[in-house]
């Protein structure tokens, strides 16, 4: 197949662009490289562009005859999307939107999107399941419950077929070491917690710490908020098996599974286990909490493990956090 992967230079789309070439598919990432890397997109041809831009997406469909799209490019900081709302507005659904216009145009009816769990907003019962109500309770929620919405009305009236993949906690580095995790600015945890023990093995004071946890008394059994967290490979994975589903035809036009490991760990505990990755003695300090931070999100996948028939390989945090403190020592030359 021919596959549009966009914000294939992020880090899962890049992972992802890695995993289609494997599987023998002709790939195109077209990515704006606002947050993503150009040397990680490496796996298929590359096109610099913004979704944003409706006409640079018309003439990308009109050179280029795809038979699907996989969608990642998105924004996709809770804590920025409290604060600048507009940017998540009009990047994650006007973006979706021109790129659901273009595919319509061109005659491409399959897409697997990249959703997320914080379209469900704070649980109302653990693990939560896809007959979760969805309630975000921000800004970045707000936008993938949003473009869930269009797809499954676009679906209704238009003919296309979506997959939406709501992940919870992305985490983790291709095996191979070619490709990692790498934002900047850096938000999720376990990279955080890594650069702190890659500092400190470098002879940094453990009393002079820059890791910050952000917020205690939550209602969870240590008080730091508790996260799902699954493998970027398992997540690559059950696209793949996501987009085979919708050449066999699926069983309706909109789709959502969830993807994570149904366990869920605090921010304590993967400092914890960072510990005995590492071997490093990581200390943090305490900050105030994000806005829109839920206490607890835990999965209840067992749909895409029946539906899909996806099994995913790193299911011990440990090996998860032993594949992204490999990368990272590799890229620092640690």
């Amino acid at each position: 197949m021919n596959v549009l992967v966009t914000g294939g230079a992020g880090y899962i789309g890049s992972h992802m662009a890695k995993a289609l070439s494997r599987a023998g598919h002709a790939v195109t990432v077209v990515d704006n490289l606002s947050t993503g890397h150009r040397d990680a997109a490496r796996f298929g041809r590359f096109v610099e562009g913004d979704l944003r831009d409706g006409n640079a997406l018309e003439k990308l469909f009109c050179d280029t005859a795809f038979d699907a799209v996989m969608h990642f490019a998105a924004c996709c900081y809770v804590g920025e999307s409290v604060e600048q709302p507009a940017k998540y507005y009009e990047n994650n659904v006007v973006g979706t939107l021109n790129l659901l216009a273009a595919m319509r145009a061109a005659g491409v009816d399959r897409l697997v999107f990249s959703s997320s769990c914080a379209t469900y907003g704070d649980p109302v019962r653990l693990p939560m399941d896809e007959l979760h109500p969805q309630n975000p309770v921000n800004p970045y929620g707000m936008t993938k419950f949003a473009v869930e919405r269009a797809m499954a009305d676009f679906g209704r009236a238009y003919g296309l077929r979506t997959v939406a993949l709501r992940y919870f906690n992305a985490a983790g580095s291709d095996p191979e070491g070619e490709l990692g995790e790498r934002h900047e600015p850096e938000t999720h945890l376990i990279p955080l917690v890594l650069r702190e023990a890659l500092r400190v093995r470098a002879g940094g004071r453990p009393e002079g710490t820059e890791l910050r946890v952000n917020g205690e008394g939550f209602e969870t059994a240590d008080g730091t908020c508790v996260r799902d967290y699954v493998h970027i490979s398992d997540l690559c994975a059950a696209h793949l098996l996501a987009l085979h589903r919708l050449l066999e035809g699926g069983d309706a036009a909109f789709e959502a599974f969830n993807l994570g490991n149904g366990t869920g760990f605090s921010v304590k505990e993967v400092i914890g286990v960072c510990r005995e990755v590492t071997g490093a003695d990581i200390r943090y300090s305490v900050g105030p909490r994000r806005p829109g931070d839920p206490p607890a999100l835990v999965a209840d996948a067992r749909k895409a493990r029946e539906v899909l028939e996806w099994k995913p390989r790193f299911e011990r945090l440990h090996d998860i956090v032993r594949t992204a403190w490999d990368w990272m020592r590799a890229q620092a030359g640690a």
